[in-house]
């Protein structure tokens, strides 16, 4: 009797722990209980046999420990598959002894229960603080996949090769020496805070990566200190960083009587100071965000001034002219405000002086009046005029109307008709050499005699290796409208479908 007392305050031990273990481990305490039945069962064949399947329960009451051998009843031990046959041993005929079972059950023997050994109290140690150990990083997983995006407070466990493992109190994440800052160093036990990246499974099972570089953080860090941010009231658009350094955001408001910017600053930057502080004395320019690309541009340049910006939308660029005395503030030391305000901007940004912007313009009107001179057999006067006026190819001069061309200072009628004349013949003589040569690379009569294509923007579908009509016809309307970006979607389409026509007619 004395010794039944002892057993059974024995087995109810095991739920006493695996009671104790869940909580400090904040997990499930069937989770626990579930790593102890591996650890038990690997001991049991570790005794009995490691080809067999044997299994163990704990009873969830009495905390009482089963341990069985399993056998899968098939029809006959004899014709089963090949594969099948290397393991037998955990497969039993169906016979008079178990002919209460169907095929596909088990047949359950129940095992001595085990006189644990050193070695196989080691083995259930490892099996349980493994299994414990996966179903912490679940619960980690689960805790921060909806966290994605936010900012936390960790302490820095410990550095391996410049990487943090920084510990979170519900779970371990990693912070990469490559999203620190610039000449950031942490120690062990040091406060860390820090935007949570990604939280992925990998080989490692759950990780959660943080970031410190990321341009999140940043903003992040503003919606904390500005509450007109935090509240929706103002928006943050884009922002550009070289962590560490410098770093440009672009805020904008549809409430009138708030400045966005002055707002982000603070009450004598106090706001933009703690972003700052936290970064590490990385510099901050708060920029106010424009519908308008001129002045978003002019904005994100400052603090250098700005004279002029010339646009050209098709490639998505920009000059800037700035003052001859501004040009080392506009780029900034190693180009970095001009690269930042590019990628803020999502423009390409070009700086150019104003003496620099004199001469390119000065060398872009000769080049064209030269071309005016060579192709329409003119005087450098006429020439000169020409471009004055604005015209910049012979293709506009050949579209121009009389009146128009005669109403500039110095010509006549006379003058006007033949300058139209020549620069038509120009166009025309151009455009049979680009026809012939079209030909010469393949393109197809379809497309060469199609009216919705001007020449250049033929030698455009050569370009993109568009010369049959079929090829046209698989185009989707946006692959056409990317290689004619002036292109709107309806012409697109009646031209795609036009040209699929053909596929139709049988």
């Amino acid at each position: 009797m004395e010794k039944d007392e002892i057993r059974d305050s024995q087995t109810f031990d095991i739920i006493d722990v695996a009671k104790n273990i869940a909580k400090e481990k904040g997990i499930d305490e069937l989770e626990v209980i579930e790593a102890m039945e591996s650890a038990i069962a690997k001991a049991g064949r570790t005794k009995y046999g490691f080809d067999l399947d044997i299994r163990a329960h704990v009873d969830k009451k009495t905390g009482r420990i089963g341990l069985f051998r399993y056998q899968e009843v098939v029809k006959d031990l004899e014709i089963l598959p090949m594969e099948e046959r290397i393991n037998k041993v955990n497969k039993s005929s169906l016979s008079k002894d178990n002919k209460s079972l169907d095929i596909g059950d088990f047949v359950k023997e129940e095992l001595p229960p085990l006189d644990f050994g050193r070695i196989a109290v080691q083995t259930a140690k490892q099996v349980i603080f493994q299994k414990v150990k996966e179903a912490e990083k679940i619960m980690q997983f689960n805790e921060f996949k909806d966290k994605v995006g936010e900012i936390v407070n960790g302490v820095v466990k410990r550095v391996e090769y410049g990487n943090l493992i920084v510990d979170l109190g519900k779970g371990e994440a990693i912070l990469r020496r490559e999203e620190l800052l610039n000449r950031e160093v942490f120690r062990r036990s040091d406060r860390i805070r820090a935007y949570i990246n990604d939280v992925r499974h990998d080989l490692k099972g759950p990780q959660i990566f943080l970031s410190r570089a990321h341009n999140n953080f940043l903003v992040k860090l503003f919606f904390q200190e500005v509450p007109e941010i935090y509240d929706g009231i103002i928006e943050v658009k884009s922002v550009a960083r070289d962590p560490g350094s410098r770093a440009k955001i672009a805020v904008f408001t549809k409430e009138k009587s708030i400045d966005p910017v002055g707002a982000c600053v603070g009450m004598r930057g106090s706001r933009v100071q703690a972003v700052v502080n936290e970064l590490q004395g990385e510099k901050i320019d708060i920029v106010l965000w424009s519908e308008d690309v001129a002045t978003f541009v002019v904005n994100a340049l400052g603090p250098a001034e700005v004279d002029k910006v010339i646009i050209e939308e098709d490639l998505k660029k920009i000059d800037v002219i700035v003052p001859d005395e501004q040009l080392s503030l506009a780029i900034g030391r190693k180009g970095q405000n001009v690269r930042l305000a590019s990628s803020l901007t999502g423009w390409s940004i070009d700086i150019l002086t104003t003496s620099q912007e004199s001469d390119r313009r000065n060398e872009e009107f000769k080049n064209l009046s030269q071309k005016f001179i060579n192709f329409l057999d003119v005087d450098e006067v006429i020439a000169h005029l020409l471009v004055t006026e604005g015209f910049t190819s012979i293709d506009e001069v050949s579209m121009v109307s009389l009146e128009e061309l005669n109403s500039i200072e110095g010509f006549d009628e006379n003058l006007s008709k033949e300058l139209i004349e020549r620069a038509k013949n120009c166009v025309e003589k151009e455009r049979i050499e680009n026809i012939s040569k079209l030909k010469e690379s393949g393109v197809d009569d379809y497309i060469l005699n199609n009216s919705s294509f001007t020449t250049d923007q033929l030698l455009k579908l050569n370009e993109n290796n568009i010369k049959t009509r079929d090829q046209l016809a698989d185009l989707s309307n946006s692959e056409l409208m990317e290689i004619f970006r002036e292109m709107e979607i309806e012409k697109a389409d009646e031209i795609i479908m036009e040209s699929r026509k053909h596929w139709y007619k049988n």
